[in-house]
């Protein structure tokens, strides 16, 4: 184990400023107001200021990643990709520095893979483009016209755009941002995309050696689990398909729900066994995950939380030069990407985090304290992240809960190359 990786960071209130404004509150409040029966000084949310957004989400409906090994196939008209009016919207792609746009491999390969219909494989559909544009609409109400907190055109110096350099996510970026500023902006749309071989918006198995090394073979020895073999049989057995060519609950969910989200005509088996279809992908992803693995989380998603984590820790640093911060992040990103975010908050409700589906951060100052808290949101529904006493969860509380999966770029590099320094230093 490497010394120091596994450190878990315990958070005071952050900033010197603002661990001595919220010291003078307590010894106040302590004289003025009553403590709440867990001890906590209940807080008026009336006096709390909102200040940063992030929002992490799910692209919208797409086609199959891979069609099942059936004579009977759901046909994907190309009638499906007709790019609704009122979710255009101009935009560019650069990369992180700001430079040229990346290359992507991963769409020449869906374009490997030509559906019944026409369309190829994992492309966005005017059904997703739909679901994005409405989520862009619901925080455009919460953002603009419940708060008057961003501007109702689109600013980049409100706002911050990055997704995985896959076409249907940065599609999807358009349709949001059409539906939250309403085709309007007062500068450039960039779309910021990584490299893929350096991407952290997934658990990026090529570049992460050691967490490829964890999960190789897993997704295999999933499907041949107690319960999971059995019920893998059944449905196979009722959709008949008896060869043995990889077919597994991921694969069956996989075109299960693109299928139902569609509307489009689907094996009776897949639609008799939904329920158990879902929850078996969870078990084989859970599985394949590992969620007690700390560490297989931490490469999966650490970067990203450390992302996440820096951008609270510049809005409340005093010592941040205006301009270095914004008000709304928004990440494209996967539900291999949400999955492990979720177990690591605490607020995993093992259901296959859907199409279009968002978790969204909010940083509150109090007016008067100056102290800083954390609210969160998956589905557009409050949450309670694990090591928070209420769905308000003080900031330094969150940080701490966090703490534990967060990786710097240097602790990432150093634990995703672990293995293979162990295993060169037996000499194999």
């Amino acid at each position: 184990m490497i010394s120091g990786v596994f450190s878990v960071r315990m958070w005071g209130p952050v900033g010197f400023l603002t661990s001595l404004a919220y010291c003078v509150h307590q010894r106040r409040a302590a004289q003025a107001e009553p403590r709440s029966a867990d001890g906590q000084h209940p807080v008026d949310r009336s006096r709390l200021e909102l200040k940063m957004v992030q929002v992490v989400f799910r692209h919208g409906a797409r086609s199959p990643l891979k069609p099942l090994p059936q004579e009977e196939q759901a046909e994907w008209n190309l009638q499906l990709l007709e790019v609704p009016p009122q979710t255009q919207f101009d935009y560019t792609i650069t990369n992180l520095a700001g430079g040229p746009k990346p290359h992507s491999p991963f769409d020449s390969q869906y374009h490997e893979t030509k559906l019944k219909g026409g369309m190829f494989a994992g492309q966005l559909t005017n059904v997703g483009m739909q679901q994005m544009f409405a989520l862009g609409k619901r925080l455009r109400k919460n953002y603009v016209e419940d708060i008057p907190f961003l501007s109702p055109t689109f600013n980049p110096l409100e706002v911050f755009v990055r997704s995985t350099n896959i076409y249907r996510n940065l599609e999807s970026t358009r349709c949001l941002l059409a539906g939250l500023f309403q085709y309007q902006k007062e500068g450039p749309i960039i779309i910021h995309a990584d490299e893929a071989s350096s991407e952290v918006l997934y658990p990026n198995y090529q570049n992460c050696w050691s967490l490829r090394e964890r999960i190789r073979g897993r997704r295999q020895a999933a499907s041949l689990q107690p319960g999971i073999s059995e019920d893998l049989q059944k449905v196979k057995e009722g959709m008949g398909i008896t060869s043995n060519d990889g077919v597994d609950f991921l694969s069956l969910f996989d075109n299960m729900a693109a299928e139902q989200v569609h509307s489009l005509p689907s094996c009776p088996t897949l639609k008799r066994f939904a329920w158990m279809i879902e929850q078996r992908a969870v078990d084989t992803a859970l599985y394949v995950m590992q969620r007690e693995d700390r560490e297989s989380l931490q490469m999966a998603v650490g970067p990203f939380l450390h992302i996440l984590e820096n951008n609270l820790l510049k809005a409340v640093d005093p010592a941040t030069p205006p301009g270095k911060t914004r008000k709304l992040y928004l990440y494209a990103a996967h539900d291999v990407t949400l999955m492990p975010l979720l177990i690591t908050l605490g607020i995993f409700d093992h259901k296959w985090p859907p199409f279009a589906v968002d978790l969204t951060m909010e940083l509150y100052q109090h007016r008067e304290s100056k102290e800083w808290f954390v609210q969160l949101y998956y589905r557009g529904e409050e949450q309670v992240p694990k090591g928070c006493p209420d769905r308000l969860c003080p900031l330094d509380k969150f940080l701490n809960t966090i703490s534990v999966y967060t990786l710097s770029p240097e602790k990432y590099h150093t634990l995703c190359s672990q293995v293979q320094v162990m295993e060169l230093g037996n000499g194999e």
